[in-house]
């Protein structure tokens, strides 16, 4: 038999090898973790999704703490808002005195070197739970929506928000905001698009954490449709003429093959998602004895950074740190 003269098995063969020629390499500072809040003074397990919290303003202080102290260098908030305060065109999105501007507040003051990031959707303050104002039809509106949106970054920008992150899909909310942002002397603050954001049935826990389902309806008129690659594109292509700062693909995992895509057509950096359903597939599966969670968990991201993400928002933020630094 003749010997093979390549022989790839070479560079497997130590771990040493295996470190010096390793292609893609993860580590915390590519790591956002997403965070629940609300107002009660008690942290409450999330039973949408085992594992998580939703955190009250003293116990979201000690977890950007315990962030930071494992090499996390940005959080993303969610806010569950009372029932009480939810109408149909999000009013509270403006308040300076809400749950997201005290938030930032306090994080801002206690830990300026933190990144902070705010979610801009109407869907948690809305009574119908979309992430747009809903008329008589149930159509969303897209412009009047978009007005809005623009109140709520501006609030969070003057609490202390770095990064803006729309997670609505209404057409031309990137330019409005931007505008707006600028007019009020924002001009530092980022957008973080949500750019190829589908219309998933990987969300499910995490609109039980806010209790922000649709009370009727769906959302598949406004995110994208699960079945089409190149319309992430011509996403991409508006975005970036808005003036995104940065984009996004989500969920992650389902969608390696969109982030590679985006990551080959655009200089901006690119985030992925790893959503709340791939998050409990695998703690399903680990809880049940059938996988590593640890192993599946880092292979996870892993595989998202190779596909072209520079940062992931994931909700394994804290352990993969603390495994990282083990391992390091």
């Amino acid at each position: 038999m003749t010997a093979p003269h390549h022989r790839p098995r070479r560079n497997r063969r130590t771990a040493a090898l295996r470190d010096l020629v390793r292609e893609t390499t993860l580590t915390a500072a590519d790591l956002i973790y997403p965070v629940f809040l609300h107002a009660d003074a008690v942290d409450t397990p999330i039973d949408a999704m085992p594992g998580q919290t939703r955190w009250s303003p003293d116990g979201l202080l000690r977890t950007a703490e315990t962030a930071l102290d494992r090499g996390i260098r940005a959080i993303v908030l969610f806010p569950k808002i009372d029932d009480s305060l939810k109408d149909s065109t999000g009013t509270q999105v403006g308040n300076e005195e809400g749950l997201i501007p005290r938030t930032l507040r306090s994080l801002s003051e206690r830990f300026p070197e933190l990144t902070l990031i705010t979610d801009v959707a109407l869907d948690p303050y809305s009574s119908d739970g979309h992430d747009g104002i809903v008329d008589e039809s149930g159509e969303i509106l897209n412009d009047e929506t978009i007005e809005v949106l623009c109140r709520q970054a501006v609030t969070q920008a003057r609490a202390g928000a770095d990064i803006i992150a729309p997670s609505d899909m209404m057409d031309g909310r990137v330019a409005a905001i931007r505008k707006a942002l600028d007019a009020e002397g924002f001009q530092g603050v980022s957008i973080l698009s949500y750019t190829a954001k589908y219309a998933s049935a990987y969300y499910g826990p995490f609109r039980g954490a806010l209790d922000s389902a649709p009370k009727s309806g769906d959302k598949k008129t406004y995110q994208m449709d699960p079945a089409n690659r190149r319309e992430a594109l011509r996403e991409l292509r508006l975005d970036e003429s808005e003036g995104a700062d940065m984009v996004m693909v989500k969920p992650a995992g389902p969608y390696l093959d969109i982030i590679r895509e985006v990551r080959d057509a655009t200089d901006l950096p690119v985030a992925a998602y790893q959503v709340s359903g791939e998050y409990l597939m695998i703690e399903a599966a680990s809880q049940s004895g059938w996988l590593d969670r640890k192993a599946v968990a880092m292979e996870s991201l892993t595989g998202i950074k190779r596909a072209g993400a520079d940062m992931i928002l994931t909700y394994y933020a804290l352990d993969a740190a603390h495994w990282l630094r083990e391992e390091g």
